[in-house]
Order: C-alpha cells, then sequence, then structure tokens
C-alpha cells in the first residue's frame, strides 16, 4: 500500500511539473509572438508598407495620442498618421516589454532630414493582432511630420 501511494503521489507530481512546464512555455511562446508582432510595427514604417502594418491590425483598432482624442480607428489612422512613414529612416528600440497582451516601447526615430524624436508607446493585443495603441510623445519632435520645430 505504501508503494502505491508513492507512486500515485511521484505521478501526480510529475504531471504537475508538466502541466506548470507547459503553462511557462506557452507563455513565453506568447509573449516572443506578441513582441515580433509589436516589432512589426516599426518595420513596417521604416519599410513603408502599409500592407505590412495593416496585416498585425485588429479588427476594431484604435490609435491615441495626444493629437488624436477620443481615439482614431484604421481609415483616420492611414490618413492622419501613415503619411509619417515617408519622412522615417530607422527606429532604435530602447525598451520593449511585453507582459501578456500588454506591451510598452520606449524608441528612438530619425527621420531622413536628421531629426530625432523619441517616443513611448503602449500597445493592446488580442489574437495575435493589434488591438490599439496610443503614443505618448516624449522629446524631439513628437512625430515626423511636425513642422513646429
Amino acid at each position: 500500500m505504501k508503494n502505491k501511494v508513492k507512486k500515485n503521489a511521484v505521478g501526480c507530481l510529475l504531471a504537475v511539473t508538466l502541466l506548470l512546464l507547459i503553462i511557462h512555455c506557452t507563455a513565453q511562446g506568447s509573449q516572443q509572438a506578441n513582441e515580433k508582432i509589436v516589432r512589426t510595427v516599426y518595420a513596417a514604417y521604416e519599410k513603408k508598407d502599409w500592407n505590412m502594418l495593416k496585416s498585425v491590425l485588429a479588427e476594431g483598432f484604435t490609435f491615441s495620442s495626444p493629437v488624436d482624442i477620443p481615439p482614431i480607428g484604421i481609415k483616420e489612422y492611414k490618413k492622419k498618421c501613415w503619411p509619417n512613414s515617408a519622412n522615417i529612416k530607422k527606429f532604435e528600440i530602447d525598451k520593449l516589454m511585453v507582459d501578456g497582451d500588454n506591451a510598452f516601447v520606449t524608441y528612438h526615430c530619425w527621420t531622413l532630414n536628421g531629426k530625432v524624436l523619441s517616443n513611448t508607446e503602449y500597445f493592446t493585443l488580442k489574437d495575435g493582432k493589434i488591438k490599439g495603441f496610443v503614443c505618448f510623445f516624449g522629446p524631439g519632435i513628437g512625430f515626423p511630420d511636425n513642422k513646429e520645430k
């Protein structure tokens, strides 16, 4: 009887360990997938590839910034924000933190005319797509088409 209890306990311990390992690996995979999706936004701007960007935006996508309150949808985003891609040379991501379906990114962006802007963006994701993001302008010119600085 004692051996049977020990075997059951060991079996249960192995099952729980395996389950925890599967959960951890799934979470890690999801985090890595979400990081890749967020990085696609910046790659699309560098490549000036609207279809690349659109491929990671979810149905009902919204964008907000100090300029865009209340949030705007994909059609208005393409009209107001996407033209900035023409002025972007490259992004340097300083920090990208993913927590489940949420991500924060802080970056520097170089424009084609040599200006630098630094922003932080907060992304929400759902089912492998970007549901929305909010841009918080940092020091510098704010966004590439900003004529004020």
